[in-house]
């Protein structure tokens, strides 16, 4: 196991590193103290051959300003909130609007662009890197002080662990996630990416894609993902509910959700090999792709990866939880810890077995 520190840049005085972890499996991530930003996943294929399977930009300067914030933390709440507000105890609070009306991803400036703190890590699971930040009470108009930690962990057998750890002074709500958009390819469509969830219902939304309050079984219904479906064929069999965009963006409620040591999805890419296995203590998966308005940039060792090039998935709890009744609750209370951990099993699958396809 390797672990290598860099000088990345600076913003607004304070400089910016970038940790690269590998081991001797070949697998090699990258990521920066800037939003807790993973900038790159090399991964080989069947034939040894490693290529970026993240979507990502090229330049520190281009994440400051990344809409999209790829391959980012987000927080202090992933996903939109309706009407930019939300109650705790009867006391209204009233978020940042960056997304029309609505309050997304955390905010104009939420976890994805504040500068980390870093401590290298090495313990008996494998080496990484556990990044802090404190977040104060008003931050985009959330209640309490909060400090954060996101650890990122790369195992002998090629899983990356992704662990978020946070405690408030006062009731706020936090919804943690990463940000990955892969494709593992390396570049190109990714009609011939096979996908699974293990997930057993969905959340309806409206046109404005929040939820409904509702969740609806997948049972016999074209969003039944729990047998590999190919993204093609997945986008030819919505193509009339996505509209002319072709953009999807879909809400999965996970059958083991809460249960880290469940397979939550995964994806393959049969032509190359690659695959990962995703594992995760979260009952939601967001699933995106197809958007040009999250378009990647070249990068140094691969092809740049376009906003309709990549698989999104993103491990979550609901959108607009702390509205939503229906679902499991945000609010973290003071003197209360919040605890998720997702991991991605990166690995080579052989012709002949091909993950079950």
């Amino acid at each position: 196991m390797h672990l290598i520190r860099k000088p990345y840049g600076s913003h607004q005085g304070r400089d910016i590193d970038l940790y690269t972890i590998s081991n001797d499996g070949g697998l090699v991530v990258s990521l920066t103290t800037f939003g807790g930003t993973i900038t790159s996943i090399r991964v080989p294929d069947r034939f040894g051959r490693p290529i970026n399977v993240l979507q990502g930009r090229a330049s520190l300067a281009e994440y400051r300003e990344d809409p999209a914030c790829l391959g980012a933390v987000i927080g202090r709440c992933a996903d939109c909130i309706n009407s930019a507000s939300f109650k705790i105890d009867g006391v209204s609070y009233a978020l940042s609007a960056n997304c029309g009306r609505h309050h997304l991803h955390g905010g104009f400036a939420g976890f994805a662009k504040k500068v980390w703190e870093a401590l290298p890590i090495r313990e008996s699971r494998g080496c990484g890197v556990q990044l802090s930040l404190t977040s104060p009470d008003g931050d985009e108009g959330y209640p309490g002080t909060v400090d954060v930690q996101a650890l990122y962990l790369l195992t002998p057998d090629s899983r990356l662990i992704v662990e978020f750890t946070a405690a408030s002074d006062r009731a706020t709500a936090i919804n943690l996630t990463q940000n990955l958009c892969l494709n593992l390819a390396g570049g190109g469509p990714v009609d011939e990416h096979h996908l699974r969830i293990h997930a057993s219902g969905h959340v309806p939304v409206n046109g404005e894609r929040l939820p409904l309050g509702t969740l609806k079984r997948v049972d016999g219904t074209l969003l039944d993902l729990r047998a590999f479906r190919s993204m093609g064929l997945l986008r030819a069999d919505l193509k009339e509910q996505l509209g002319d965009t072709g953009c999807l963006s879909l809400y999965f409620a996970l059958t083991n959700g809460g249960d880290a040591g469940t397979e939550a999805a995964a994806l393959v890419h049969p032509a190359s090999g690659r695959s990962v296995t995703i594992r995760t203590s979260q009952p939601c998966l967001h699933l995106r792709s197809g958007f040009p308005c999250c378009r990647g940039e070249e990068t140094d060792d691969s092809a740049p990866i376009k906003g309709d090039e990549a698989v999104c998935l993103l491990m979550q709890h609901f959108p607009d939880s702390p509205n939503q009744r229906a679902f499991p609750s945000v609010i973290l209370p003071s003197g209360r810890r919040y605890r998720q951990s997702t991991s991605f099993h990166f690995q080579v699958v052989s012709p002949d077995r091909r993950h079950g396809l």
